[in-house]
């Protein structure tokens, strides 16, 4: 049969597909590998959902793989960061195919004006009309399955298989939430008979707002149907903590991957002036389950007790917060900064300047496998950490194992008083610092590092 050329397929296809790759003559005489990435968040998208694929396709190239991008054209993301897009590689190819989604509905029924942003998980800025949201939780749950990205499955696989014959490639990757993007690779996978890694930013029928959707029986069946054919028909699963490769094990994965999240140093590259403040600052969005009302009646309360902390302490909350976070703060005694959301690039610099950093955990059942992305950005900040959450989970170790901080569990005010103040002394003599032990394993590069190798087995094996 006769190749297809690029004009023929333009002809079958009511869209085009992008210009050449400018580097595409010496990528032919080495004879890169080449991975096609599915994935929904990319930039101007901005957000946690973004950075990590974004970063692996940073550095893939220098492991001699080309990263090959399909997004979204037109996708419905909460934050928009145009200061990511430094990090595409030039001449990178990026796929982009309008999606259709029913969001614009969603907006119009819940009373959001048509150019609000939709936050992410179940962040709600300001109070609405409960049993709208609840109807609009419903539908979303048992109608959109696996998400709302539902509709974008079937064209995508078309418009894929048509560049893949012209275009081939060594390995599909799709990242999810949305877990639509595996349903696409899956279905590549089933009529292409291309190796499949799967990566999970997190959790499908475990995530924490699971038990939220209120979802009917037949719905819940469909969801665990879907990742149970996700994991079964995947070539290989990458997960990003220790207790989410549990969780997969448990639910019939061979052996799911480890890679976690990380920080890229050439967002910390530059110099930063430490607050004169005793900051305890908060980077990203803080919905609910990390709302702790504990804690801030522990600060409050040293505040009461001693006045040159009040004159000293600043809470500074930099991102999204839920209704439920301003409300507690609204009562407090103590001076509370609220920063709204950055570009990344500014946002680092808060990191870097701040002599505390907060990261409450979601308080939820599966709060032992959160890993956030944040987390790692703390450590590339090299200052001290208070987390609030489990000391026997995932996060905890990692702050353990580099010496980065503390720990402290949910309900533990005593554990919350003495971090606090030791932190505070800390502080008044100077010596407010951590080691940031054996950070560099996590860096952006070093990660992309284990990816290739893990890459390089899923090629060898499709051999």
């Amino acid at each position: 049969m006769a190749k297809l050329t690029n004009d023929a397929i333009e002809k079958l296809s009511p869209h085009k597909f992008p210009p050449q790759n400018p580097f595409s003559f010496y990528l032919r005489l080495v004879k890169p590998k080449k991975a096609l990435i599915i994935t929904y968040y990319w930039p101007p998208a901005g957000g946690a959902g973004v950075q990590r694929w974004l970063k692996f396709v940073k550095y893939l190239r220098d492991f001699g793989w080309e990263p090959v991008v399909y997004t979204a054209q037109n996708g419905e993301v909460p934050i928009l960061d145009a200061s990511l897009e430094k990090d595409v590689p030039p001449g990178i190819t990026v796929l982009k195919q309008p999606i259709v989604e029913p969001y614009s509905l969603y907006k119009r029924f819940i009373g959001q004006k048509k150019d609000e942003k939709i936050n992410a998980g179940f962040l709600s800025e300001s109070s609405k009309n409960p049993l709208l949201e609840k109807i609009s939780v419903f539908v979303r749950g048992n109608v959109f399955i696996p998400d709302a990205r539902m509709l974008w499955i079937r064209p995508s696989v078309k418009y894929l298989k048509a560049y893949l014959k012209e275009n081939p490639v060594d390995v599909i990757i799709s990242t999810g939430p949305p877990h639509s993007m595996h349903l696409i690779a899956m279905k590549l996978k089933a009529e292409l008979g291309l190796p499949w890694l799967a990566d999970f930013r997190d959790p499908w029928t475990n995530i924490d707002f699971y038990p939220q959707l209120m979802l009917t029986r037949w719905a819940d069946s469909q969801h665990r149907k879907l990742e149970q054919q996700v994991i079964k028909n995947a070539d290989a699963l990458l997960v990003i903590s220790r207790a989410m490769r549990q969780e997969f094990l448990e639910l019939g994965a061979a052996n799911p991957i480890v890679i976690t999240n990380g920080f890229d140093d050439d967002d910390f590259s530059g110099e930063t002036q430490l607050s004169p403040k005793f900051t305890l600052s908060h980077i990203g969005s803080m919905n609910k389950d990390r709302n702790s009302p504990l804690l801030w009646k522990v600060l409050d309360d040293i505040c009461k007790e001693n006045a040159d902390f009040k004159r000293d302490f600043v809470l500074r909350l930099v991102g999204k917060n839920d209704v439920e976070v301003s409300r507690n703060l609204s009562i407090v005694s103590f001076t509370t900064e609220f920063v709204a959301y950055l570009p990344h690039d500014e946002v680092t610099q808060f990191t870097a300047s701040s002599q505390v950093l907060l990261l409450p955990l979601n308080n939820t059942p599966n709060v032992q496998g959160i890993l956030t992305g944040k987390l790692f950005e703390y450590l590339a900040a090299r200052r001290p950490i208070l987390c609030i959450g489990p000391p026997s989970g995932d996060c905890a170790a990692v702050i353990s194992e580099t010496q980065s901080g503390v720990v402290v569990n949910f309900e533990d005010s005593e554990g919350m008083k003495k971090a606090v103040l030791d932190f505070y002394d800390e502080f008044k003599s100077g010596t407010l610092a951590v080691s940031g032990k054996g950070v560099e394993k996590y860096s952006r590069r070093n990660l992309t590092k284990q990816l290739v190798a893990d890459l390089d087995e899923i090629k060898s094996r499709s051999v």
